[in-house]
């Protein structure tokens, strides 16, 4: 049974920091695309930030550029998604997600195939 579980949610005041991690398990995604996606209460789901195969190439929302960081570590077949200078808006559940085939868009919550269950991240002011 292939798995994302994501971790590191929680409560946490404007200005924080938070890591997440996802750990993949029944199959290997080193070879794949994978993304964070965020749904906050009463919106669609939005792409967060996504990771090439290798790590080598990392992709950002406006919103989180300059303060989220991406990363991987394929050895360990887990995702991380480093939040610094958090606010009220990132109140959100945080998804982990893998893109494993090719075509679709890194951007596009759509073209991802595996999901975790998520994780809820609040922000408080």
């Amino acid at each position: 049974q292939v798995q994302l579980v994501e971790s590191g949610g929680g409560l946490v005041q404007a200005g924080d920091s938070r890591r997440l991690s996802c750990a993949a398990s029944g199959r290997t995604f080193s070879s794949d695309v994978m993304g964070w996606v965020r749904q906050a209460p009463g919106k669609e789901r939005e792409f967060v930030a996504a990771i090439s195969w290798s790590g080598g190439s990392t992709y950002y929302a406006d919103s989180v550029k300059g303060r989220c960081t991406i990363s991987r570590d394929n050895a360990k077949n887990t995702v991380y998604l480093q939040m610094n200078s958090l606010k009220p808006l990132d109140t959100a559940v945080y998804y982990c997600a893998a893109k494993t085939y090719l075509g679709g868009s890194r951007y596009d919550t759509g073209s991802y195939n595996y999901w975790g269950q998520g994780t809820q991240v609040t922000v408080s002011s």
